[in-house]
């Protein structure tokens, strides 16, 4: 990002001349109070929301000149996480997993072994035939994770990915997100989470009223609870 700001409608300011550099199998996270400008960011990176000025580039790619046709082309080199899951409730976990490579025309064949693979990821095989709404809070973001990587994406984007969650699947979830990165993709996660943010070591990005006002290579939460 080069110099972003966002201003909706109405004159609220989101966020104002945000210059971020993330490399590559980076891990950060992106951290500040509620109301601050932490899911404009975030969903910037996908292009739900269009910045007022400034520029975006993804893996190369300014992502705020490409065609309404282009856009889902961009999108399937991402994974996107949200707090919610999102999963389809009439489809099992194999075919909510299966559908984001459907999507994409993958063949059939491919596409068996790459979901078992993931599931076995995520350590949900056995839960394949299962509905979402038979699986518990951690089981269902796992399978949102699951999804979300099936396609091997140059970066997974999590917004509040442990936010419904029990601390203890909390960091289940993040031995997840570590593992994927280790494999070398990239990990963009907003948080509130101060527990696993102080542990993790990772990347911190803080943002107070659309500002930057930290951006740490090894950092902590930073804020009261």
């Amino acid at each position: 990002m080069t110099d972003v700001s966002k201003v909706y409608p109405g004159g609220s300011v989101a966020l104002q001349n945000v210059d971020i550099h993330i490399e590559p199998g980076e891990f950060v996270f992106v951290v500040g109070p509620s109301g601050a400008g932490k899911s404009t960011f975030i969903k910037m990176l996908f292009r739900e929301v269009l910045p007022t000025t400034g520029s975006i580039f993804v893996n190369g790619v300014d992502i705020l000149s490409l065609t309404p046709n282009e856009i889902p082309y961009m999108r399937r080199q991402l994974g996107i996480i949200f707090q919610d899951y999102r999963l389809l409730p009439d489809r099992t976990v194999y075919e909510n997993v299966a559908f984001a490579m459907e999507v994409i025309e993958t063949p059939r064949r491919k596409i068996k072994r790459r979901v078992l693979n993931v599931l076995d990821l995520v350590g949900l095989r056995h839960r394949a035939n299962a509905y979402p709404n038979e699986l518990s809070g951690g089981e269902q973001q796992r399978i949102a994770i699951a999804r979300a990587i099936v396609n091997d994406p140059i970066m997974v984007i999590a917004d509040e990915p442990t936010g419904n969650l029990d601390p203890e699947t909390s960091w289940d979830i993040m031995e997840i997100f570590k593992e994927i990165n280790a494999e070398g993709t990239t990990i963009v996660m907003a948080t509130h989470d101060k527990e696993i943010v102080d542990a993790m070591g990772k990347r911190v990005i803080a943002i107070e009223d659309g500002h930057i006002v930290r951006d740490e290579a090894s950092g902590v939460y930073g804020y009261e609870l």
